[in-house]
């Protein structure tokens, strides 16, 4: 008898969403409180420690525009195929692209 699959939101993510032994614990304030700008490009690298605000998964490493704040997030735009996609993210999940 098979068991079945668990469909949360969290879930197929054992490697993507875990983190290295030196990078463990909590993140560094200066991520939270770092200066985005609607029209900056970021880099959405999902923060595991922090789970509030997290987009899904799936946009992990994919590069976006950030349109508007919201709250304390920021809605993020990503190409996702012939689509666009609007990502509502916090900060610690959003890195600047140099």
């Amino acid at each position: 008898m098979k068991v079945p699959q668990s469909s949360g939101y969290r879930s197929k993510t054992r490697k993507r969403l875990s983190k290295r032994a030196r990078e463990r614990g909590l993140s560094p304030v200066s991520r939270v409180v770092q200066d985005i700008k609607p029209g900056d490009r970021v880099t959405i690298l999902i923060d595991p420690s922090v789970h509030k605000g997290q987009p899904h998964a799936r946009y992990h490493g994919r590069v976006g525009v950030v349109k508007e704040r919201r709250g304390r997030a920021y809605v993020v735009e990503v190409r996702e195929g012939g689509s666009i996609k609007r990502i509502i993210s916090r900060p610690e999940h959003l890195r600047m692209v140099r």
